[in-house]
């Protein structure tokens, strides 16, 4: 037996904004952040979480995480129920009224549920793609909330979407531990870089054996069309490039705009507007479906900010999307995003997680482990976003071969941060935020 006796938080931010890591059109310098919490056992191992933000507010989340603290103090994770306690902190009613179920409050719910798998994981002596892959399906079932979703999937339809999935599991595990699952980077496109380093990071993205990448949109046309010409030349007619607006057009700017990039064959349009715009989403679809240069759709893609399993239903029922990209820290942790791959394979819609930031890659790695095994048993048009940020400072950090992840194996979620990048990037006060001055030289630069 063991107890979680004590929750500490921090506030961890990293200054990417320096070197314009991470720059688009809607978040033009992002300091990547972490709201991030450790379980603390009497026994240990200890649970470790996050959620992911770009610099100012990431304190506000570390607030809302201390709110939850009193439904995880004295909670025994060897007997813990996943599903009951995730929906136990997304239920408190006092809580919930500052969503439902989005904005901070949900994000720190799912700091805290991400945490809980991890700690229970670890002392199950499995990585959490493991660890769900070996429940069986009326144990996956268990972990949903399956409030507003039935319309849409019922339990029962689950779980026999699950047992479709069985045959083959094993091989599906071997095929991931001898080869990994594949990926797509966006390091070469961050709007802030100059033509020439994105066409030198493309040309290595395809040394290294990434098969797709992605380019920042939507600040301005000219500018775009020029990118994506340099980037097609760099990496030939055979690697896919998908475009990121970051949610910055309404529809019609969308599809001219996409109209101007069609020569030179995008994949995706993803986040072309309002994240909770499910019609605008379907309207665009619509529009790019004979757009790309052969008379196929330009795809939609988007949910990185899909605030809650709802809303994917809705895209998903809309017709809206043909690319679902989970988050591992939008939504309410491990189970909400279970309940989000169980609806995309329900709609036959594949998932590509989005990733980067301050440890996505990480965690959401596991999830489309798990649902490569368990739930669709495919990566047919599947890639896991990669971003070549900040994984030194973790103790378990992805690990990248010829343009895939590769399988983790520590127990766990891959979330744990090393102490001393811990003390170095806490906020205000580390190292990294207050470096030594002069003496009168003015104050460090504020978030």
């Amino acid at each position: 037996m063991a107890v979680i006796v004590a929750v500490d938080t921090y506030d961890v931010r990293f200054p990417t904004a320096r070197a314009r890591d991470g720059s688009d059109a809607m978040n033009p310098d992002p300091d990547y952040s972490a709201a991030y919490l450790v379980l603390r056992t009497d026994s240990g191992p200890d649970g470790h979480g996050f959620t992911f933000t770009i610099g100012r507010g990431n304190d506000i989340c570390r607030t809302a995480i201390d709110a939850l603290t009193s439904f995880v103090v004295g909670v025994d994770p060897d007997t813990v129920d996943l599903g009951a306690f995730a929906r136990n902190l997304t239920h408190d009613s006092h809580l919930r009224w500052l969503g439902p179920e989005k904005g901070v409050v949900h994000l720190a719910a799912g700091a805290v549920v991400n945490a809980m798998w991890d700690l229970v994981a670890k002392r199950a002596g499995k990585p959490v793609w493991r660890y769900l892959a070996d429940l069986d399906p009326d144990q996956i079932v268990d972990l949903v909330d399956w409030r507003y979703l039935t319309d849409a999937l019922t339990p029962a339809e689950a779980r026999d979407l699950l047992r479709a999935a069985e045959p083959g599991r094993e091989a599906r595990i071997a095929r991931l531990q001898q080869h990994g699952y594949p990926a797509y980077t966006t390091s070469p496109g961050w709007l802030g870089y100059d033509d020439g380093k994105v066409v030198r990071l493309a040309k290595q993205a395809v040394a290294d054996g990434f098969r797709q990448i992605k380019l920042k949109v939507g600040a301005d046309r000219e500018d775009d069309v020029r990118r994506i010409r340099a980037a097609r030349a760099a990496v030939g007619p055979h690697v896919r490039i998908a475009v990121d607006a970051n949610q910055r057009w309404d529809v019609a700017e969308a599809v001219s705009w996409m109209r101007a990039l069609a020569p030179y064959d995008p994949w995706w349009i993803e986040e072309p507007t309002s994240p909770d715009d499910i019609l605008a989403h379907a309207a665009v679809r619509a529009a790019l479906a004979d757009a790309a240069p052969d008379g196929g759709p330009i795809r939609v893609a988007t949910g990185e900010h899909g605030q809650n399993r709802v809303l994917f239903k809705q895209l998903l029922q809309a017709g809206a999307v043909d690319v679902v990209q989970i988050d591992a820290c939008r939504v309410g942790g491990v189970n909400e995003n279970v309940a989000i791959l169980l609806l995309a394979a329900r709609y036959g819609v594949p998932v590509c997680p989005h990733a980067g930031g301050v440890g996505l890659c990480e965690l959401v790695q596991h999830l489309a482990m798990f649902d490569f095994v368990a739930v669709s048993g495919s990566i047919r048009d599947r890639t896991i976003e990669y971003v070549d940020h900040l994984h030194e400072h973790f103790r378990t950090p992805v690990v990248l071969r010829d343009g895939n992840y590769l399988a983790p194996i520590a127990p766990g979620f891959s979330a744990e941060l090393h102490p001393e990048s811990i003390a170095t990037y806490t906020y205000p006060d580390g190292p990294a935020w207050r470096p030594a001055r002069p003496a009168g030289e003015g104050e460090d630069r504020e978030m």
